[in-house]
């Protein structure tokens, strides 16, 4: 990989600052906060945020929902937003529990008209499923492309995540080991608000739901920040729009 333009910090706001991160609500969310077309028992709100030290947990609740920590930076009032070419890092800690879905992804503001950015802007920096316990998948919803990264992870091991969300080629790492460079980017157009969260899966697509006996999920992030190189870059790719 070439070397990059010296990055600045853009963003690093712990969970409970709630001027930057907003808990339990997105867009990609229907207005009740559930998703079950998406294979999730998720019910998210303004009650089940992550804990200080960046806990995700999920909780059994009746009738076969699940209350479930998810923070966005979209209806913050520092709306902070992702750009081409940004570099966001994390330390993160997954846990081979049936029915668990930790995520970290992003989700973009429609364009003029009510008109949705391609893939709704959505990169997913990983989404993880205890059924491939050392796997990581990693999506590229923008300019369709994946992988799954297998042997990626240990479950219960703390990993360093890098993502780099480059406007021709949006690369994954893990312990600054490159898993995937999808060589097709976000283009120069993408916007996006960054979004974690744990999901709760419904059984769908090989993913297992929950044991009768297991009431909590969890997984950990800490330490995320965002690098944003220097604003020509963002240009760089204004003949291929996304």
């Amino acid at each position: 990989m070439p070397d990059r333009p010296t990055a600045a910090v853009v963003f690093d706001a712990p969970f409970t600052d709630r001027t930057a991160w907003a808990v339990g609500r997105t867009s990609a969310y229907p207005e009740d906060g559930r998703n079950p077309d998406d294979n999730k028992l998720d019910v998210i709100g303004p009650a089940y945020g992550p804990t200080a030290d960046g806990v995700f947990t999920a909780r059994r609740a009746r009738g076969g929902d699940w209350h479930t920590a998810l923070v966005s930076t979209e209806y913050a009032p520092g709306g902070f937003e992702l750009l081409p070419d940004d570099e966001l890092t994390a330390t993160c800690v997954v846990h081979d529990v049936q029915g668990a879905w930790p995520a970290l992804w992003t989700w973009g503001r429609d364009r003029g008209g009510g008109r949705p950015q391609p893939g709704h802007g959505e990169v997913d920096a990983f989404e993880y499923h205890p059924t491939h316990p050392g796997l990581l998948e990693l999506t590229n919803h923008v300019r369709p492309a994946a992988h799954y990264a297998e042997g990626a992870v240990t479950a219960g091991r703390p990993f360093a995540l890098r993502v780099v969300f480059g406007t021709r080629s949006v690369e994954w790492y893990a312990d600054g080991r490159l898993l995937y460079a999808d060589h097709r980017g976000v283009g120069a157009h993408w916007r996006a608000w960054p979004i974690v969260c744990i999901s709760v899966a419904a059984g769908g697509y090989g993913h297992l739901p929950p044991g009768p006996g297991t009431d909590e999920l969890h997984w950990q992030c800490t330490s995320l920040t965002v690098r944003r190189v220097p604003a020509a870059r963002h240009a760089a790719d204004a003949d291929h729009p996304a």
